[in-house]
This record gives C-alpha cells, structure tokens and sequence, in this order.
C-alpha cells in the first residue's frame, strides 16, 4: 500500500460522488487547519482524481471507487465528515510529522 511523509504532501483531494455539500465542508474545513503548511486542498469527484494529488480523502462507501481512480494515492477513507479521526490523524501528522499510509 502507498505512503507519503508528511513534509512531502503539497497537495489533498477531498473526494466525493453525491455534490451533497458535506465534502465541501470537509475542504473547508481542511484549508482552515492547514492553512499555514503549504499544503493545497482541492474538492473533486471521485471519478477525476487529479494526477498531482498527494493523499486522497473520502467517505468509506467511496474508497473503492477513489482506489480503481488512483491507485498509485495514498487513501484515507472516513466514517464521518466532521470530526473523523483519520483525517484528525492527517492534519496532525502534517503539522507534526511522520509518515501517512494508505
């Protein structure tokens, strides 16, 4: 499975299929904590995963289908959209350091 170092992610994708809005508050959120770490924060659908993404976040239900998109991303799927521990787990280790698996 891929793995990044934290100091080497420039660039995350919140992933999403529905457009219902939770996603886009997950980005949002996202650019607000990360803010000051040169680290981009983009929101696209699933299925148009850039090339240029780093680590890819989305909804559990999703992961398979951001995996068959990006296979080569570092995934961190997730339970809920706010709050989640996996992506609290990210934004710390982006803040702190060390390493982020897939």
């Amino acid at each position: 499975m891929p793995s990044i170092d934290s100091k080497d992610i420039r660039k995350i994708i919140v992933a999403c299929d529905a457009g219902m809005g939770s996603s886009v508050m997950l980005a949002g959120q996202l650019r607000k904590q990360l803010k000051d770490s040169g680290v981009t924060v983009e929101h696209t659908p699933v299925n148009d995963i850039p090339a240029d993404a780093d680590v890819v976040l989305c909804h559990a239900g999703l992961a398979a289908r951001a995996r068959a998109a990006a296979p080569d991303k570092v995934l961190v799927p997730f339970q809920i959209f706010l709050g989640d521990p996996a992506v609290t787990k990210l934004v710390a280790a982006i803040k702190s350091g060390g390493t982020v698996d897939a």
